[in-house]
Parts: structure tokens; C-alpha cells; sequence
């Protein structure tokens, strides 16, 4: 069988593989134009269509792109956050390092979330210096903050997984957070790998006498800097959405005294373990091992957090603190009302 014609590539290269690249390769330049036009030169939309040919839509278009790309990235200087009087209130009621907060957004506890994750994201690198050990919790607050975080190199960082893995909703699980973390901030990254939760307790104790296992569980121990949520006990709180916590549960916690969740661990109001049955089946960082840190970067939204918030900085697991001007007022409230 002969073989069929030959197809050659047109000479002004319509169609063929080099117009695809060249078509591709413009269309990089006039993002980058329209992004430095815009951010750098201050023009305006319109502007900006008209000086290089295009329609207002696309420039757009592209500059949602170059968001997308981290191309840029826009942030406000903390310091504002940090000097605002609720932030300073709650230093000084508390006895913190420092603190910040942003404004409560006007719409729902999800666009405050947002603010706040985007400025933790923002001050981290800041709180974080060369040798460092930084452990890294779980779920969405912390998801939030990793995917926010910038693309700054930390000399000598390394990133440790606080929990064992676990099943979690969209990408919330604690493998996700720290290797997200650990790859924004070209760090090295030591992951839990084990289960968060197993069966038999006498699995547990022959895990942890691996090696391997043992230098991630040192790893753990030896954190001195920690960025975490104190989750809520709540029939829809993420320990109940990962089957830490039974639905049926709840109430029976809750009437223990349970106030809040540190790494899967139940806290009452004063920030103390319930040391659950099932505690002696997890592998994770312990309560005692969260305590006292050099930094403790604890992150909250919503006005289900004020409460296990106060209790997490009352166990001293916090040092810092990141919110929204409604949970700052909600939790200076609460400190007067609840002694």
C-alpha cells in the first residue's frame, strides 16, 4: 500500500503547527501588555482596548487570565489590619503577639472568610523566618490560606502535616494544605503518612514504632510555629463531615462540655481535651504538642467561631490572630460574658 500525500505547512503558516504556536505565543505577550498597561501604567479598560487593537471584553478577559496565572497579585499592607482597634483590643484582652482584621464583608460569612484567608496569606511569610518548622492543620480555612498564599521562597523552611490523612471534601484533607503550603513557599515538606483514624489501637502503637513513621511524628512534635482553625462541634462541622464525629454524637459531646476542635481534638471552653476513646486510635499532633508555641497563627470566621476561638486562645494554642471585624466583636463580647 503507498503511503498518501504529503501535507506541507503553507508558507505564511495558516493552519499548521507554527501559526498554533505563533497565534499562542501573541497571545502571552498581549496578556502581559494588557496587565502591565493596567496595574503598572494606570490606564483604564478602554484605554487599554484601543491602544492595542482589541475589544474592552477581551482586555478583561485577560486580565482575569493573568489573575489566574498569578501573573499579579494584589494585596493590602497588613500593618493596616494589625493597627486597627480591634485588632489591638484583642491583644491586649488576650495577651497575644499581634492580630488582624479585616472588615466583615456587608454579604455572607464566605466573603469574609475570603478577606480573611487573603490577608493570612498575605502575613504569614512575614511571621516566618530561615529554619523554621511550620505545622500545618486541616480543612477549608486552612485550605483557603494555602491556595491564597504568594509565591515567596523561605530560606530553610520546612512544612509539616499536623494530621494523619483522612477523607476530605474539596481538597480540604491535611495532605492537600501542607504540600500546597510547602510548594508556595519552596519549602520542604514532611507529610503524615498514616490514616488520621485506624480501628485497632494496637495498629496505632505498631505505626508509630516505624521509622519512617517515627521521624514524621518528630517532625510533628518539634514544630515551633503553627497555622490552624479551631473548628465548631456542630452537626455540619467538618469532624462530623469527615466521620470523626457521628451526628448522634453531637449532643452527647456538646453535654461533655465540648466547645471546639484542634486537629480533630475535642476542647471545652477552656481549651482542655475531652481525651475521647477514639483519640487513642488517631495519629496526629497531640493537644500538649500545639501548646506554647514560638507562633501559633490561629484563623476564624463566622459567629459559630467566636466561641472555640476564646477557648483556643484561653488553652494557649494561639498566639496570633486572624478575622473579621463581626467574630473580633463577637469574641471581646463573649470574653466579658463568659470569664
Amino acid at each position: 500500500m503507498s503511503p498518501g500525500p504529503s501535507r506541507s505547512v503553507p508558507a505564511d503558516g495558516r493552519g499548521g503547527p507554527r501559526s498554533i504556536a505563533t497565534r499562542a505565543r501573541t497571545q502571552e505577550d498581549a496578556i502581559i501588555e494588557v496587565t502591565w498597561c493596567y496595574y503598572h501604567d494606570g490606564m483604564n479598560q478602554n484605554d487599554i482596548a484601543e491602544r492595542l487593537g482589541i475589544s474592552r471584553a477581551t482586555v478583561v478577559n485577560y486580565l482575569a487570565e493573568a489573575r489566574k496565572r498569578d501573573y499579579v497579585r494584589i494585596s493590602l499592607d497588613t500593618d493596616v489590619f494589625r493597627n486597627q482597634e480591634l485588632a489591638r483590643r484583642i491583644v491586649e484582652r488576650f495577651g497575644l503577639q499581634d492580630a488582624v482584621v479585616v472588615p466583615s464583608a456587608s454579604g455572607s460569612n464566605e466573603q469574609s472568610l475570603d478577606r480573611v484567608t487573603r490577608v493570612v496569606a498575605d502575613w504569614l511569610p512575614s511571621l516566618l523566618k530561615p529554619g523554621d518548622r511550620l505545622g500545618v492543620a486541616w480543612g477549608e480555612t486552612v485550605y483557603r490560606v494555602a491556595e491564597a498564599a504568594p509565591r515567596v521562597a523561605v530560606e530553610g523552611l520546612t512544612v509539616v502535616q499536623l494530621v494523619g490523612s483522612r477523607p476530605a471534601a474539596l481538597g480540604f484533607a491535611a495532605e492537600t494544605c501542607s504540600a500546597t503550603l510547602a510548594r508556595r513557599y519552596s519549602a520542604h515538606c514532611v507529610n503524615l503518612h498514616v490514616p488520621l483514624v485506624l480501628s485497632d489501637k494496637s495498629l496505632v502503637e505498631r505505626l508509630k514504632e516505624e521509622p519512617v513513621i517515627q521521624a514524621q511524628l518528630e517532625a510533628v512534635a518539634t514544630c515551633n510555629k503553627t497555622v490552624f482553625a479551631c473548628g465548631t462541634c456542630g452537626e455540619d462541622s467538618h469532624v462530623v463531615h469527615t466521620g470523626l464525629l457521628d451526628r448522634a454524637d453531637v449532643e452527647t459531646c456538646a453535654g461533655d462540655g465540648a466547645i471546639g476542635v484542634i486537629c480533630g481534638r475535642l476542647i471545652d471552653r477552656y481549651g482542655n481535651g475531652l481525651n475521647r476513646d477514639i483519640e487513642d486510635r488517631m495519629i496526629a499532633v497531640t493537644l500538649d504538642e500545639m501548646r506554647n508555641k514560638d507562633m501559633g497563627l490561629l484563623v476564624g470566621v463566622g459567629p459559630d467561631r467566636a466561641a472555640p476561638m476564646l477557648a483556643a486562645i484561653r488553652g494557649n494554642y494561639a498566639t496570633h490572630v486572624a478575622t473579621c471585624s463581626q467574630t473580633a466583636e463577637q469574641l471581646l463580647a463573649l470574653a466579658e460574658t463568659d470569664p
